[in-house]
């Protein structure tokens, strides 16, 4: 008989904040590592410390204890803490696919730092996982992932669930994880959480009856003699007589060997007995196969303005300070900001902790999660800004024939990886005067103001000399400022202009200039507009709205002939949830503005834009009845709450501007209103009137295609789940994508019309979980505008390209002010790389660390292949096959300046190009 060998693994799961604000939890850190220091220097049988994934934990001891930085490092290089992969334990589903990739990538150049880094895929407590984890990790070298979540046989707090061997997708704690592109890794699931080696007795009595229990709950799941324990739990200080402990268990249990052990060391013995009939698990992991109340889905849509920022501090990053940097470094040879963008994303990462993004701590801590979403974005807007000046000062603008001397020229640049037409506003300055100049600011403003500016006869106009609809505004006289490199700051006053057009055309990753003439020798006519606005609705060439009184609307698309019908209404419901669980009082009818009467009114009609104003005035109730305070103070269990909803009413006053482009494919939709109710959701509802069982959602690096009606284990009367950018639903002969910014949230209903539903605001009042801990601002009043957007489409999302449209509408344009009439080595239009594949989606356009590559990434959305082309713009000395941590491996010929390969079905793909400097 094989001898058992009991891992005991010491740990602490580090949450940075939580129950308590951020400074209480790291006071509390500082403690913990100069205890865990303390008990290495004088414990030899005290081996390792696992220190929980993330790297971040160190510089947050180090900024207390500087001092003990050479200590700390000589035990990291000893492998007696264990540091890594991860920067910080992130929510993977609430985080971008880059920022995934960036928290892996930063994580191992932080532990590069020490020699030594833990290739180990470390999810402890995530609220599910990424389907495309397998592959990431392999990318990274990692073969093995532990989690905590998302599989049966699941456990918690030591408990584990007795069943008669049905229903679990794996009868083992340990199995074989599968990523959608096919790359593999052995998953080992904390079946008795992560905790269940936790505070080991001394004292032989207790030993024993602790031992009893935790080897038969380990051997329950366990398919080898290796058992795994975990020695702690969050926030757990460490067991300083942890030695003294193993030697008891030693006496007590001859026939097993006790450990104190390392993942490296429990993983080697553990592969060299996997049995043959380890199960392979596919794809996320979501706990579909369970009563549905404990995945914490729901955390998607806690505190919504936390989800917003953070795309839009993601896309900043992503699809703009990374892209225009590069573009800077290859046309003007600017140094990368390698360390500036490091910073900016750590700042950004602070906030993606699986209890930070996903809106479930108390107040103080998502007060200080928006100072750092702040922090990190106004560092990214001055990269940007920095970047764009530099591109700015080398296009060609003196070539434009087209362009009179007086003209204004200026360039819309799109970061995304596809040509883009959309509208666009852009301010310009006509006319400005230091104040270095005099009189004084007054005088000059009062001078700037008397300028003529001809606005009714100017033109836009083209590189090619087309002249372009716009609608221009005088702004008046602002002041401003300038920085220069070389001397102190300039003050300025200037007199501005707005224009605002329809950027057609703009090429991917590049940029297109136009040229704003204010007395033009020649007016040219600009091409006729499809766009139209008639009586409470509005076409283009691909589709057609009409909207009802009570401010639904149809959409008809053009190309299919289909009309969905009754978008667009929104729906409100009680939730004596929390922050983690939304739950609806028992016999709760939603309300909806169905039959509501609304103020509809055309506010804009231009020739690149229609835009109808909806306005609801709604009675909803004010809170939860007077009960649920009770419940709550009696720490009631969620499920078990019998409060109802309040009989008060209060106004809910919603705004909604919907709008159709002239080029554009769906209609764009923000809705605004004033939260002054408390214990409640509102959604926005698309029936879809079409038949399907699954559905399209954006995930991490894939299209995760998800059952509609859930696995029969479950019993939560709500289906909700994670998106990205989109969600969509087709019957294979249309479909409908509906796309948004920061609205993590959706649930498609499966009430025979596959409505889609995404949740836009939901008020709860605590935290949940463990204890009792108010969090007030959880119930999200005030002001809020939230914006989405409705793509019909031929057949799915993936074959008409609707994806490139989701992603295209959560992405900002840049642009310049206006630009010198100068000479420069950029044409006025421009793309730095050219590509091909109609399922991909590029990613990532930026450069790595170690080499100053331009790195490209792009990742197959669909199930099968697809043939991929790149070709660079700028001079490349020599190209790489690479990967997520932007290592070079493989050279790749460059076959007439192009790479042409094959892009596997829902493969990541990335490429690094070694400039040429000229």
């Amino acid at each position: 008989m094989t001898k058992k060998s009991a891992h005991l693994i010491s740990h602490s799961h580090w949450d940075r904040e939580w129950y308590m604000p951020y400074e209480r939890h790291h006071y509390l850190l500082t403690e913990l590592m100069n205890d865990l220091l303390e008990t290495l220097e004088r414990d030899p049988e005290y081996r390792y410390f696992h220190l929980d994934g993330q790297t971040i934990i160190i510089e947050d001891y180090l900024q207390v204890h500087p001092e003990k930085r050479e200590q700390l490092e000589a035990y990291i290089k000893a492998g007696r803490i264990i540091i890594g992969p991860w920067y910080v334990l992130q929510d993977e589903f609430l985080t971008s696919s880059e920022a995934n990739v960036r928290n892996l990538l930063i994580g191992h150049q932080d532990a590069a730092k020490y020699g030594v880094i833990s290739k180990l895929g470390y999810f402890p407590d995530s609220f599910g996982n990424m389907g495309q984890a397998p592959q990431l990790l392999k990318q990274a070298d990692i073969d093995t992932a532990v989690f905590g979540r998302g599989v049966k046989p699941t456990g918690f707090d030591n408990v584990v669930i007795d069943v008669n061997g049905s229903g679990y997708e794996s009868p083992y704690s340990e199995m074989y994880w599968s990523a959608p592109d096919g790359s593999k890794v052995i998953g080992i699931l904390f079946a008795n959480w992560y905790s269940n080696g936790n505070e080991v007795p001394v004292e032989a009595e207790a030993a024993k009856a602790f031992w009893d229990k935790r080897l038969g709950d380990a051997q329950k799941y366990a398919s080898t003699s290796e058992l795994l324990f975990m020695n702690g739990c969050d926030h757990q200080p460490i067991q300083r007589d942890l030695s003294e402990a193993i030697d008891t268990a030693k006496a007590l249990y001859p026939d097993v060997d006790f450990i104190h052990s390392s993942f490296e060391q429990y993983i080697d013995a553990l592969k060299k007995q996997l049995p043959d009939d380890m199960v392979t698990i596919q794809g996320e992991l979501r706990s579909q196969h369970t009563d549905g109340w404990g995945t914490l889905v729901n955390t998607a849509s806690a505190r919504v303005y936390l989800k917003q920022l953070n795309q839009l501090g993601q896309t900043l990053l992503e699809k703009g300070a990374e892209p225009l940097a590069t573009l800077a470094h290859l046309a003007a040879g600017k140094a990368y900001p390698h360390q500036l963008l490091t910073h900016a994303w750590k700042t950004l990462m602070q906030n993606h902790p699986h209890d930070s993004i996903c809106g479930c701590s108390v107040d103080e801590v998502h007060r200080e999660m928006v100072t750092r979403f702040d922090k990190s974005r106004h560092l990214t807007e001055t990269i940007i800004d920095e970047s764009l000046q530099v591109i700015a000062g080398q296009i060609d603008t003196a070539s434009v024939g087209f362009w009179p001397k007086n003209s204004l020229p200026f360039t819309i640049y799109n970061m995304t990886g596809w040509e883009r037409t959309g509208t666009v506003r852009i301010e310009l300055i006509v006319a400005k005067s230091y104040f270095k100049e005099g009189p004084n600011p007054p005088a000059i403003a009062e001078r700037l103001a008397q300028l003529p500016l001809n606005l009714d006869n100017g033109l836009l106009l083209d590189d090619l000399g087309q002249a372009i609809s716009a609608k221009a505004e005088d702004l008046g006289v602002h002041f401003g400022y300038e920085l220069p490199k070389d001397k102190f700051r300039q003050p300025y006053m200037a007199r501005r202009i707005a224009l605002t057009f329809e950027a057609q055309q703009v090429p991917a990753l590049g940029f297109k200039t136009w040229a704003w003439v204010s007395e033009p020798t020649a007016h040219a006519e600009a091409t006729n507009s499809p766009l139209i606005a008639m009586d409470f609705g509005m076409a283009n060439a691909h589709i057609a709205v009409s909207i009802h009184a009570d401010g639904s609307y149809d959409i008809t698309d053009k190309e299919t002939g289909y009309t969905y019908e009754g978008m667009g209404v929104y729906e409100n419901c009680g939730d004596l949830g929390n922050e983690y669980v939304f739950r609806q009082p028992d016999g709760d009818v939603a309300l909806t503005t169905k039959g509501l009467p609304a103020q509809v009114k055309l506010v804009e009609n231009e020739p690149y834009r229609v835009t109808y104003e909806i306005k609801h005035t709604w009675l909803i109730p004010a809170s939860a009845s007077e009960l649920f305070e009770e419940e709550k103070r009696k720490m009631v269990p969620f499920r078990k709450r019998t409060a109802s909803r309040s009989s008060e009413l209060v106004p809910f006053e919603l705004t909604t501007r919907i709008s159709l482009e002239q080029s554009g494919k769906g209609v764009q939709v923000s809705a605004s209103y004033n939260n002054q109710a408390k214990d409640h959701r509102l959604r926005v509802l698309f029936p879809t009137g079409l038949t399907a069982s699954t559905h399209l959602a954006d995930s991490i690096f894939e299209a995760a295609e998800r059952d509609t009606i859930p696995a029969k284990e479950w019993i939560n009367p709500s289906n909700a789940q994670h998106q990205q950018a989109f969600i969509s639903v087709s019957d294979g002969t249309q479909g409908l994508t509906i796309a948004n910014k920061g609205l993590n949230e959706y649930e498609v209903l499966h009430g025979g019309k596959n409505t889609i539903a995404v949740t836009l605001l939901r008020s709860v009042s605590e935290l949940g979980d463990w204890g009792v801990f108010p969090t007030p601002e959880a119930q999200c009043l005030g002001d809020h505008t939230v914006e989405f957007a409705v793509y019909p489409h031929k057949g799915t999302a993936i074959q008409a390209g609707a994806f490139v449209s989701a992603y295209q509408f959560q992405s900002p344009w840049f642009h310049t002010t206006a630009l010198e009439q100068q000479q420069g080595t950029l044409p006025p239009r421009y793309q730095a790389l050219e590509w091909s594949g109609s399922s991909l989606a590029l990613s990532a356009f930026k450069m790595s660390l170690d080499h100053d590559d331009v790195i490209v990434r792009l990742y197959n959305l669909a199930h099968e292949t697809d043939q991929l082309t790149l070709k660079p713009s700028f001079p490349v000395a020599s190209a790489y096959q690479s990967d997520i941590l932007e290592r070079r491996h493989d050279s790749t010929e460059l076959a007439d300046g192009l790479i042409r390969t094959t892009a596997g079905k829902c493969e990541i793909i990335t490429y690094a190009f070694q400039h040429e400097q000229s």
